[in-house]
């Protein structure tokens, strides 16, 4: 599909997705994000939809500026996979006993764990900076000041709504571990506390949406916000790879026989900043439901559960700022999902893949999705397909 090019205020908007299938309110935020007096640019993926002051899928560029709201409150939320040696010869036909021991070893949806992880104990896990990262918690916002306990629980947990761990395979029979979480509630609470602070800020009170406060560079709040801002997303980093690591460990275990190996992690965000040169100008790019996709880079785009999920390398195309969609998208409302879908439903969704299929898990029901199909077809010229997945078993937050 080619690029649609939207006018916007400041900046057009460059959209890689059928305008008539995007929902108005989204258009109208895709706009707003346009009025921002320091948007240099703004990119749309073809995952896009509604989301709080900007849209999920969207990547938006600001010239000294960052856009709490234009992140996410999962800050550094993103996705996580690594092939193994294993193949589908070695797998038995009831995958049950794995989904049970993978849903014991990492607690899911509030859960944490009861003693904090230690790493020391983790194999291949890396430990660069751990000491250090703990360190730097006193100096976060105050708001947060009390959540170290809980913080230090839910490190190497999967939390819930759209998280998941997945066990797949690729169209060479090979077994792929995959799971999708964020910076867990102490991600949220300071992004929470940020976004607060950017709507009482006077420079923002004439914006068409509060929800699109900026912090400035150069100001107290901005360098508060993005010493923040980095440490919640190496806490998600890093809580990716304490659950990868307690996951590779389930399946050595679950395959002993085999003696399964694992190969280079591929890791990326899709909630979060980095700073970027266009044009030979420094931006402050925010990525919101959408992966870094530069020439060569590795990323991964999973579809829902039931459907397939890609591994891929980035084309490069600085049109996009060098991005990609974080996954199918969203199509419709959790509520409007579980209004619309019964349990039946769920289970012929979801046929073939181990998992609950229960009335917990009906908002995150295939159909709820846009088709991971179409969204692919729609960035060809942003990256290139390395693999193709498909889900045998799958755990929801």
């Amino acid at each position: 599909m080619p690029m649609h090019e939207l006018p916007g205020r400041h900046v057009p908007i460059r959209l890689w997705a059928d305008p008539d299938t995007v929902e108005p309110q989204a258009l109208q935020q895709l706009y707003n994000v346009t009025t921002i007096p320091q948007v240099a640019g703004v990119a749309v993926m073809p995952d896009v939809h509604l989301g709080i002051g900007a849209t999920v899928g969207s990547v938006i560029a600001l010239r000294g500026a960052v856009c709490p709201a234009a992140v996410g409150v999962d800050i550094g939320c993103g996705m996580t996979a690594v092939r193994t040696s294993l193949t589908a010869k070695d797998l038995p036909d009831d995958l049950s006993h794995l989904r049970h021991r993978i849903e014991r070893a990492i607690p899911v949806g509030r859960g944490a764990h009861e003693n904090p992880v230690d790493p020391a104990k983790l194999h291949g896990f890396d430990q660069h900076r751990w000491k250090a990262f703990w360190r730097e918690f006193d100096d976060l916002a105050p708001a947060v000041k009390a959540r170290r306990g809980r913080a230090l629980g839910q490190m190497g947990t999967l939390g819930s709504g759209n998280h998941f761990i997945e066990f797949c395979l690729d169209g060479e029979d090979r077994v792929w571990l995959m799971l999708h979480s964020g910076s867990r509630n102490i991600g949220k609470e300071l992004a929470d506390h940020h976004i607060g602070v950017a709507r009482g800020l006077a420079h923002n009170q004439g914006l068409v949406d509060r929800d699109l406060a900026v912090f400035l560079a150069h100001t107290p709040q901005m360098a508060d916000y993005r010493a923040d801002l980095f440490w919640a997303q190496e806490y998600a980093r890093y809580n990716r790879a304490v659950m990868m690591a307690l996951f590779q460990s389930v399946v050595g275990r679950e395959f002993k026989g085999a003696r399964p190996a694992f190969e280079q992690t591929i890791s990326c965000h899709h909630n979060y900043v980095a700073e970027e040169t266009y044009g030979g100008e420094e931006l402050l790019v925010t990525r919101k439901g959408a992966i870094r996709a530069g020439a060569g880079e590795f990323g991964i785009i999973p579809g829902s559960m039931g459907t397939r999920s890609y591994i891929v390398k980035g084309l490069g195309n600085t049109a996009a700022f060098n991005s990609a969609s974080h996954g199918a998208g969203r199509r419709m409302s959790r509520s409007q999902a579980k209004r619309t879908y019964t349990r039946t439903d769920l289970e012929r969704q979801t046929a073939g893949v181990e998992c609950r299929k229960d009335a917990g898990v009906i908002d995150e029901i295939p159909g709820a999705y846009k088709p991971i199909e179409k969204v692919m077809a729609a960035q060809t010229d942003l990256v290139e397909v390395v693999a193709e997945l498909r889900q045998l078993v799958c755990v929801k937050g």
